[in-house]
């Protein structure tokens, strides 16, 4: 797409005052020019107006003096029209009156200005250095705990406040019935290592950070967050919740247009399909009827070809001036005669065909192309390479010269050299030695071109023609003359052939329709290497001895009146001008009063097709007439390199010009319609004159097939004529579409048998068989049905005054297709001294300006640093490389807006939910629902499995024969059972860093530290029987003495993560939190961590005087306990198992002896674990299977487990990985961030692992342990990486558990290998499975959860309903098992609560089965595969939890598949997380690269998550790496990323909000 380039200065408001003609044209003949205002100075005015009173503080307190900038703001005043300005302006107040307060983007100051520290500071109670805001949500420990009975009680909380264990603690966000606060770290936050949080970005040290934590079990009351207020109702002082509001409040407009109905398919989302309007304008008037222009006269002396004009010219009139070249300051340089030319020419042309190669063998030879390149200041050099190629037959392709490999559209320049089959290039000496050039200096390679051979064409380079050689000059036929560039709108760059007789008929059409005569003087301001300029400048002015004056663009801009100056001095008859050099001259002939331009009989303005060009025109004549221009003089033109040149108007003998009023709401429509009521939203258009003599023209359908329009509907000008292009070029495939077209009528049949080609001008013919321009295909941007003029769009944006903020020549306007329809995109180059409030009020009112004038909504409007789009040769936009970049995410805007919520109106209807019951459908007969299999599955049963290592005779007395039961198996009696008959058999390895093992334990070593930690319980007073325990360990073997300790005393383990002893007041709150709750009678811990905890450190978090009892277990006495406790029943309580899920709940489980057993035999009998075996565990020990793995398994199975902390491998990536070879361990366990370091971290280091000795070809079961759905990306990437090193691609594979059940699926050594699966991504949004083929779009790859494990019965099922399923049905897990837990720890005991979700029935088929919910959402696939009992195997797929799921339009969204996808959107985005906020979807983004592309992603991300899940994102919030808060499990906690973010704690790099 090219920016036209005309001017719009004052239009007279008389404009409005006309009456009609005909039924639908508004016509104005002899308008004489409006007089301009007094005062009114075109151009810096408006541009350099200074900052209003309006203007921030801030801003004004740096305010800068601007300076008038003549290349940015004046001469682009081609596009100001008063009229338009009015009616901007009165849209604008509209607006105003609306008052609607946009939300201004967040942007950090740091990353483009500096401003003062007070005025970053966020508001709020505290302030805190940014450093340590950003770190904030990394430690800071959210907490909401509400208790039966006070659900409508909070007591606002500090860090310094003290904690008393009957108080309610509520920390963070919390509902607003429920009260809320918001608890801040205090300044002197460290990070983990002891730095300021500044330094601490490292997202290797995870804890699990409760937001809004509810305890489950407790009175939940309303825990999820709808508003920000404090407990007196008072609204959170925050910028980022107001803003948010802000955006709601802007939302609640109505949407242009208002959605009609919907269409809804039951198996996929349909996209709404627009309904046609029946107030929509549609064309009345009959068809239209070709045109014909004048003939082509026959005179006498025309030469049969143009070459012959040149020898004639040569011979005959050898000192007449050809061309006149300027220097840099608009003096003449050089005049080129006719015999110079003639002669230098044949040189040229000789030395091409003769002295190019050897004499048997030369390069060229007629026919060939060669490519021209030659600069704009030296047009003497490029006409004699012109004429040299005409003369020796060869086909020249001008082009521009190529500055550097990066230009803006070079690799296309190098598509049409390849597409033309160039290999020569003729250049000038000069420009050969400021061509780019290797080290080595020879001419670089540029990027996609074809390797070219350079010619200089510098007269002491040529060969003087022997006196018997003549060119050989033929009758003008269809050989191909000359190829001319042009770039379509999608950037491709296409060469238009011109034929040897199309030249020629052209040359004498303009010569006809100029009335051209010999030795008359024309100024040439155009480009002479395309186009007008060399049809007129060079071609025609040559064919009538005419002596062209080239006036170089470099001249313009330093000169801008040179050309009427060219004029005054040489009496020209004619001038080739645009109408920016109208503008520039208007600005510049207060300089100069003593010229007169009574001379010029024509004024050609060769972009005078473009509406926008009128008042240009007019503007020019108002000033100028007075210095002799007669009104009749200027011509506005239209061409096109495909049809050349359509249309010109031309005097004497013309009807004066015309002008029409048309309605922009017709216009979009395609017709034509007078604007009778609404002149804000008015186009006036001037005719170009008549077509051009021996042409017939006629108006087609711009879309589909070309039919004929109606005299009342716009088309695309179509034209059949000698004098026109005849192939693009190599391309016969996209010639046949626009150079052979035959027009059909409205029955479909063709008009005639004579081809049309396409002008790609849209237009209409007026009365007298006038032709108006209203637009180009090019500018085109068709928007929901509805077309509008790209050059419409900067008009209105442009009349947005006063424009202080964009530099009005610099701004590109193109569409991109995002979700189904094309979205409008405005580009602008900001000013350096253009505030952050000046940009953003300028693209509101844009934005306003536009929707009010065009009736369409922006997707995007960024503004950039100025002078870094990408240009054009002639210094205009380069628009396709513009649009590239923008779609390529590196475009680095300044500012950006985007307004998917106001464009964007095809969306798919909302889902309405179906009312829940059982309906008819349901009917359950045997194992078959609603006619498909039941999804259900189960492991193997457990049974009565007698295992060797546990039933052993031991002595041969009675009392100590010791025969292991597992109907009564108690984890004690296992112990005291292997310290008896193996004492000396090493259960646990503990690793360091380096891989050392720092400590051991045996069976009979782990049995006497437990008696002594037994012992020491027991004898302290106040700890009884049945109370709980918090066990406060780092990860090692002291915690598992100290849970058997516990048991060994009858009191309940609760295990807890140890508080960071270098980040205490953000971590300390989570510890006493799980203390309090648990209503913990002791805690047992280190001595150094018993140091902390009454430390002063501490007590500035919590009340370090009301903690429990602390007993330090390092140093304790060798004593046994009196007796070992067996509690009297296996269903009594083991341990609590606490842990913070991924939506901020504080969950703790009660899990019993029984459950502990079960568990323990399922693992062993799945992995088939035994005392011989070793197990590699790289986990934290907290809580799940984690713990189960670490603490359990190996006192119940009697492997050796070799305990790997993952803390450790920050300072040591391989310590796992290498364990593993060292040891050739078979099973290994990890977690996902242990995963994903070493894929990170290790990933590129394989050679030298492998150097190392490394194999992991031992490896035969490597299971991640997480509570989430498989992520398959990583686990294949893990595989691929260290497949080198012996990894088996079937090792790794995954576990899931939930709260409800720790473990539900691993898998084993037996089952088959975990099965992948492709499902629809649109039908799970709609809870429904429907399989598909892999990369089928919208697929999205799942792999199977883990074997499920021995005693576990699984059923998926409606959570609605409370029905089940049928197979590859997506519904809630539920499970029943013997290690199911007992329930939720709770004081009050609500037993609803517990009954719900463990204590569950079917609501219809098997009412007696209790079962337990999991709250996670998956489906039951019946494989072709067999598992170890023969029997065809069932997997199970998880697809995510349902407590995280985001309801949004009726449908349900999991997070990681949006996530997914933003992260694919840019390589700059690293970790990604989502989250919803008043039913808005947040959108937060990890930054990888440099600052300057954090604006980059906003349109990508909203882009995606368009095009892939339907969804309009409402905030997009880029900030640094490690901001995303990741538990120790690897997952993220979006709810406390959540929580940080509305409490403007993030200290983003960016938040756009989007409208």
């Amino acid at each position: 797409m090219t920016l036209l380039d005309p001017c719009l200065s004052c239009l007279s408001s008389s404009v409005l005052s006309c009456g009609f003609f005909c039924h639908s044209f508004l016509y104005f003949t002899d308008l004489a020019p409006p007089p301009q205002q007094d005062g009114q100075e075109p151009g810096p005015s408006s541009a350099t107006a200074p900052s209003n009173a309006s203007s921030s503080s801030s801003s004004s307190r740096h305010r800068r003096t601007r300076r008038p900038h003549r290349s940015g703001g004046t001469r682009d005043e081609r596009y100001r029209s008063d009229i338009h300005t009015e009616a901007v302006q009165a849209a604008l107040a509209k607006h105003k009156e609306e008052k609607m307060a946009l939300p201004m983007p967040t942007k950090r100051r740091s990353t483009y200005v500096q401003s003062p520290i007070d005025n970053c500071t966020p508001p709020g109670t505290h302030t805190f250095p940014l450093s340590q805001i950003k770190h904030r949500l990394i430690w800071a420990p959210y907490g909401l705990l509400e208790f039966k009975g006070l659900s409508h009680i909070c007591i606002y909380v500090s860090l310094q406040c003290t904690f008393e264990p009957t108080q309610v603690y509520m920390v963070g966000t919390a509902d607003f019935e429920s009260g809320v606060c918001v608890l801040d770290p205090p300044a002197g936050a460290l990070g983990p290592d002891g730095a300021p949080q500044a330094q601490a970005r490292a997202r290797g040290s995870r804890v699990d950070l409760p937001s809004n934590v509810v305890v489950r079990g407790m009175s939940r009351g309303q825990s999820r967050s709808s508003m920000m207020e404090t407990a007196d109702g008072v609204p959170v002082s925050s910028r980022v919740s107001t803003k948010i509001q802000q955006l709601l409040n802007t939302l609640k407009r109505p949407k242009r247009p208002p959605l009609s109905e919907f269409f809804m398919d039951d198996q996929e989302e349909i996209v709404e399909v627009p309904r046609p309007d029946p107030n929509t304008p549609k064309p009345e008037g009959r068809q239209i009827i070709p045109v014909k222009g004048e003939p082509l006269g026959v005179v006498s002396n025309w030469p049969p070809a143009l070459q012959a004009a040149l020898t004639r010219w040569g011979a005959t009139q050898g000192k007449s001036p050809a061309l006149t070249a300027l220097d840099i300051t608009g003096k003449p340089l050089y005049t080129l005669t006719y015999g110079k030319l003639w002669s230098r020419s044949v040189k040229l042309a000789y030395t091409l065909l003769n002295k190019l190669g050897t004499k048997n063998e030369q390069i060229l030879k007629p026919g060939d192309r060669v490519a021209l390149v030659y600069p704009n200041s030296d047009p003497g050099m490029f006409w004699v390479a012109f004429y040299g190629c005409l003369l020796a037959e060869v086909i020249p392709v001008p082009i521009e010269v190529p500055l550097s490999r990066k230009d803006a559209g070079s690799s296309q320049i190098g598509f049409l050299l390849g597409s033309c089959g160039v290999s020569l290039a003729l250049t000038s000496e000069i420009c050969l030695k400021g061509l780019p050039k290797t080290p080595t200096g020879e001419i670089l390679q540029f990027k996609g071109w074809p390797r070219l051979k350079w010619v200089i064409t510098d007269s002491k380079y040529l060969t003087k023609p022997s006196k018997d050689w003549q060119p050989h000059i033929p009758t003008a036929n269809t050989d191909t003359a000359y190829i001319e560039y042009k770039a379509s709108k999608e950037g491709t760059v296409m060469g238009v052939a011109v034929s040897k007789v199309a030249m020629l008929t052209h040359c004498q059409a303009l010569t006809q329709a100029c009335n051209y005569c010999e030795g008359e003087t024309l100024v040439n301001v155009l480009d002479f290497k395309k186009d007008m300029g060399l049809w007129h400048g060079v071609l025609t002015s040559v064919m009538n001895r005419i002596h062209t004056i080239s006036v170089p663009y470099a001249v313009m801009k330093a000169c801008p009146l040179s050309w009427v100056q060219r004029v005054h001095i040489h009496k020209a008859r004619i001038a080739l001008v645009k109408c920016r050099d109208l503008h520039w001259a208007m600005m510049a002939h207060r300089e100069q009063r003593d010229i007169s331009l009574a001379s010029l009989r024509m004024l050609i303005v060769a972009d005078g097709a473009n509406p926008w060009s009128v008042s240009s025109c007019d503007a020019f004549l108002n000033v100028f007439q007075a210095h002799g221009l007669k009104p009749e003089v200027i011509c506005p033109c239209a061409t096109s390199p495909e049809a050349m040149t359509v249309a010109i108007r031309r005097f004497p003998g013309a009807p004066l010009p015309a002008r029409a009023i048309l309605s922009m709401t017709g216009l979009s429509h395609g017709v034509i319609r007078v604007n009778t009521e609404d002149k804000n939203s008015a186009l006036t258009v001037q005719d170009v004159g008549h077509v051009m003599p021996g042409a017939l023209m006629c108006i087609v359908k711009p879309d589909g097939p070309p039919m004929l329009c109606k005299t009342d509907e716009i088309g695309e000008i179509v034209v059949n004529s000698r004098a026109g292009g005849t192939m693009y070029y190599g391309l016969s495939g996209v010639t046949k579409n626009t150079f052979e077209v035959i027009p059909v009528n409205a029955s479909g049949a063709p008009i005639g048998e004579i081809p049309f080609v396409r002008s790609g001008l849209l237009g209409f013919v007026g009365p007298g068989s006038l032709i108006f321009v209203v637009g180009k295909n090019e500018g085109l941007l068709t928007v929901s049905g509805r077309r509008h003029n790209a050059d419409d769009l900067v008009a209105t944006a442009l009349a947005v005054e006063p424009v202080k903020t964009v530099y009005r020549g610099r701004i590109a306007v193109f569409s991109v297709t995002v979700f189904y329809d094309e979205r409008i995109v405005i580009v602008a180059e900001q000013r350096p001294d253009a505030s952050e409030e000046d940009s953003f009020q300028w693209m509101s009112r844009v934005l306003q300006a536009i929707d009010s004038i065009h009736q369409v909504g922006l997707y995007c409007l960024a503004l950039v640093p100025a002078n870094t789009l990408p240009k054009t040769p002639l210094g205009g936009i380069h628009i396709s490389e513009t649009k590239q970049l923008f779609l390529e995410g590196s475009l680095h805007p300044c500012n950006i807006l985007m307004c998917p919520h106001t464009c964007v109106t095809n969306m798919p209807k909302p889902r309405q939910k179906q009312p829940v019951g059982v309906g008819p459908a349901s009917i359950m007969v045997g194992n078959l629902v609603a006619g498909k299999r039941i999804a259900q599955a189960a492991g193997r049963d457990l049974g009565m499995i007698e295992d060797q290592d546990l039933v052993r005779k031991v002595g041969t007395h009675t009392h100590n024969l010791f025969i292991f039961s597992f109907q009564h198996q108690f984890l004690t009696e296992a112990l005291q059972w292997r310290a008896q008959t193996d004492p000396d058999h090493v259960l646990y390895v503990l690793l360091n860093a380096k891989g050392v093992a720092v400590c051991t334990a045996t069976c009979v070593q782990l049995h006497k530290r437990a008696e002594k930690i037994a012992a020491a319980l027991m004898e302290r007073s106040g700890i009884n029987t049945g109370e709980n325990v918090v066990l406060l360990y780092p990860p090692g073997i002291d915690l598992i003495a100290a849970f058997y300790g516990c048991l060994y005393a009858g009191c309940i383990p609760v295990t807890v993560r140890p508080p960071h002893p270098q980040n205490l007041s953000a971590t300390l709150p989570t510890v006493r939190m799980i203390i309090d709750v648990s209503k913990a009678a002791c805690i047992l811990t280190t001595q150094v961590l018993m140091k902390i905890l009454r430390s002063k450190e501490a007590a500035a978090s919590v009340n370090i005087k009301t903690w429990p009892i602390i007993i330090d277990t390092d140093d304790l006495p060798r004593k046994r306990p009196p007796s070992i406790y067996k509690p009297p029943s296996a269903e009594m309580i083991a341990y609590l198992d606490f842990s913070v899920s991924t939506t901020g709940m504080l969950t703790g489980v009660k899990i019993s002896h029984a459950a502990v057993s079960a568990l323990c035999r399922s693992i062993k009998l799945q992995c088939e674990l035994y005392s011989s075996r070793q197990i590699a565990i790289c986990l934290d020990p907290y809580c799940g299977l984690g713990f189960v793995l670490w603490c359990l398994a190996s006192v119940y199975s009697g492997h050796q487990s070799i305990l790997i902390p993952p803390l450790e491998l920050e300072s040591s990536l391989s310590l796992w990985l290498s364990t593993l070879s060292q040891y050739r361990i078979r099973d290994t366990f990890c977690s996902y961030s242990v995963m994903e370091l070493c894929t990170k971290g290790l990933g590129g280091q394989t050679e030298i692992l492998k150097t190392r000795g490394l194999n992991l070809s031992c490896v035969r079961s490597c299971v991640v342990v997480a509570e989430e759905r498989p992520r398959l990306a990583l686990t294949q990437s893990f595989s691929k990486l260290f497949k080198d090193l012996g990894l088996s691609s079937r090792a790794v594979s995954t576990a899931f558990g939930s709260r409800v059940n720790l473990a539900i699926c691993l898998q084993g050594t037996t089952g088959p290998d975990p099965s992948t699966v492709f499902v629809d991504m649109k039908s799970l949004r709609h809870d429904r499975v429907r399989l598909v083929e892999r990369g089928a779009p919208q697929s999205l790859p799942l792999m199977e959860s883990g074997t499920i494990l021995p005693g576990v019965r699984v059923i998926i099922v409606n959570p609605e309903t409370r029905g089940p399923l049928g197979d590859s049905h997506l519904g809630e897990i539920w499970v029943n098992s013997p290690h199911t837990a007992t329930g939720y720890y709770t004081i009050y005991g609500e037993e609803s609560l517990q009954a719900d979700h463990f204590n569950t029935k079917l609501s219809f088929g098997d009412p007696q089965t209790l079962w337990a919910r999991t709250g996670y959402l998956g489906f039951i696939k019946r494989t072709e595969l067999t598992d170890s009992s023969g029997d065809r195997h069932d997997a199970l797929f998880v697809v995510g939890s349902l407590d995280e799921t985001l309801e949004l339009r009726g449908l349900r969204y999991h997070p990681i598949d949006i996530e997914t996808s933003v992260c694919r959107a840019h390589r700059s985005i690293g970790e990604s997380a989502v989250f919803t906020w008043t039913n808005l979807l947040v959108v937060v983004s990890e930054l990888c690269g440099s600052e300057q592309d954090a604006l980059d992603l906003v349109p990508l991300i909203t882009n995606v998550v368009l095009e892939e899940h339907h969804l309009i994102v409402g905030v997009v919030v880029i900030v640094d790496p490690g901001v995303i808060p990741i538990n120790s499990r690897g997952e993220k906690q979006r709810m406390h990323l959540r929580d940080s973010f509305l409490a403007d704690q993030l200290d983003p790099i960016y938040v756009a909000y989007n409208m």
